[in-house]
């Protein structure tokens, strides 16, 4: 992928993410999913990992983006709990230490779609 459509792909999947409500938690799979690029999970997960590098004028919720099975994967980019501090602050309950209960809070980026 060219840098120009990296860029662009990120900047998509930013935008998906602004949008996660509070107490809910997506998927970097349903976000691909969303954006058209079904095998995409893994292009999610890199641009989560460079959103910092983007001036965004807005704090990003990337605390609400997990692995499809409810793991904080991403907890490694977050200070000390940080991560999970925040989805607990919003309600999100948890079946196991560093996993939420996905079924209960998931939410799918496509009802965007379908509000649109």
């Amino acid at each position: 992928m060219s840098s120009d459509k990296a860029s662009d792909f990120y900047e998509r999947v930013y935008e998906v993410v602004a949008r996660i409500p509070q107490g809910k938690v997506t998927s970097y799979g349903a976000i691909a999913r969303y954006l058209g690029v079904e095998s995409g999970a893994r292009m999610v997960g890199y641009a989560m990992n460079n959103y910092r590098s983007y001036d965004l004028g807005y704090e990003l919720p990337a605390h609400r983006v997990l692995n499809r099975l409810g793991q904080l994967t991403g907890r490694a980019h977050f200070e000390g709990d940080t991560m999970k501090e925040r989805l607990q602050q919003e309600g999100v309950q948890f079946k196991e230490d560093y996993t939420v209960d996905i079924e209960r809070h998931f939410w799918n980026p496509m009802e965007l779609s379908e509000k649109a």
